[in-house]
């Protein structure tokens, strides 16, 4: 049974944050280990809720090759995402860059730090010699969602002015 990568433990936490558990809780204290599954390794997620004590459990493939974290954070290495699609990453890199606190320097740079590399994993998804995002990068309700309220937001160009501003703006609180 094949399971969706997890590139890396950033992108890993990432998805768990965007899954809340069926209470509607985010917060859950994760372990994670190897497990074999099928014949393979994955690897595995899990916890109780915070909240609610229901037990939470996730299982994702291993990368090809192990991504070495460059910084904060490190979502992934060249290739595109398989947990989150393009929309999902405009809309993270969206909700960090509105949540930059304007009293403390340190967090404001991480902050920008995670909308600046969720603008670059968006850019991932654009194949070489093309200007945007295409149709199959979408597949989340919320990614579909980004996309149709603002399909112009997914322009190589545009993507790349954001992420420069998110990069600027970052080296302006250091």
């Amino acid at each position: 049974m094949a399971f969706a990568v997890a590139r890396t433990r950033d992108e890993a936490h990432l998805y768990l944050d965007l899954h809340p558990c069926e209470c509607g809780a985010v917060e859950t204290t994760w372990e994670n280990g190897l497990v074999a599954v099928d014949g393979g390794l994955a690897s595995r997620y899990w916890g109780a809720c915070d909240d609610c004590g229901r037990r939470r459990e996730y299982l994702f493939g291993l990368p090809e090759r192990p991504v070495m974290p460059s910084g904060y954070p490190t979502f992934g290495g060249e290739e595109p995402s398989q947990l989150l699609d393009a929309g999902e990453w405009l809309w993270v890199a969206d909700l960090s860059a509105g949540n930059v606190p304007v009293d403390d320097a340190d967090e404001a740079r991480r902050t920008l730090a995670v909308a600046t590399a969720a603008v670059e994993e968006v850019v991932k998804f654009i194949p070489p010699g093309a200007d945007e995002v295409p149709d199959e990068a979408f597949w989340s309700q919320r990614g579909r969602e980004m996309r149709a309220a603002e399909p112009g937001r997914f322009q190589l160009d545009r993507l790349l002015i954001v992420r420069d501003s998110y990069r600027d703006l970052a080296a302006r609180h250091a």
